[in-house]
């Protein structure tokens, strides 16, 4: 397996798809490097991952500020000699109609979902650049690929993901700087998401929808080890994924 030995660094980290990803790679080999904000569910992940004879650090880590993203990148190289991906994962959820005019939660989306992003681009390209290799995940979500209403801003950030990564990709093939995307869009899968939601009709809703249809992050980490278990001569590079039971 390729993934074996690789070094990845994931935000998000603390739990839901991030949490669940680190676990699985750590299994298959790789090195994880944990970043998120709450210090005592990264101590918790990273501690699990050694008792079960994996490798992990964590590094507590705001998206929003460049200069962590910087140091949680500089963290796995310290302590594991490379780099190999990075997962940008972290981002929130806070759905509402647009006439609600929660311009606070809406900002905050632009910095996490698309500033932390583009932090976590930003923190690891001259590496990848240097050594002509690398590979950057990041999740999006099925409203970056349809209009949803009650999810126009969050939908906008997503969206803007989308375009982000296939311009990556497409300008490293230009460079030949080999560095490979996958863009991730999920549906409904029982995070922590919800908890970000303010507007009780929106979240009604989306506690309804979930209930109903929602699937384990285990899911998302399962696409997120295929594409790193790729040759380095594959990309693939957008992954959409539904519960089953989801129309």
């Amino acid at each position: 397996m390729t993934i074996k030995n690789k070094v990845v660094v994931i935000t998000g980290a603390s739990s839901g798809i991030g949490e669940a990803s680190a676990k699985l790679l750590a299994s298959s080999g790789a090195k994880v490097v944990l970043g998120a904000r709450r210090a005592a569910r990264l101590q918790t992940i990273t501690d699990d991952i050694k008792r079960n004879g994996g490798q992990a650090i964590y590094r507590v880590t705001d998206v929003t500020h460049p200069n962590d993203l910087a140091a949680l990148v500089d963290a796995a190289q310290q302590e594991f000699g490379g780099l190999d991906v990075i997962f940008n994962n972290a981002g929130i959820m806070p759905t509402s109609p647009i006439s609600a005019l929660k311009t606070d939660e809406w900002n905050e989306m632009v910095d996490i979902n698309l500033k932390g992003v583009l932090n976590g681009v930003a923190a690891v390209m001259p590496t990848f650049t240097k050594q002509k290799s690398g590979q950057i995940i990041t999740t999006s979500s099925v409203a970056g690929i349809k209009s949803f209403p009650g999810a126009g801003v969050y939908g906008a950030t997503k969206f803007a993901v989308r375009n982000l990564m296939e311009v990556i990709r497409t300008e490293s093939a230009q460079e030949g700087t080999n560095i490979r995307t996958a863009t991730l869009y999920p549906a409904a899968i029982n995070t922590e998401l919800l908890s970000t939601i303010s507007d009780q009709q929106a979240l009604s809703g989306m506690q309804q929808l979930y209930s109903a249809v929602g699937i384990t992050p285990d899911a998302i980490a399962r696409v997120v080890a295929f594409a790193i278990d790729q040759p380095v001569e594959v990309n693939v590079n957008e992954f959409t994924i539904y519960p089953t039971k989801q129309a």
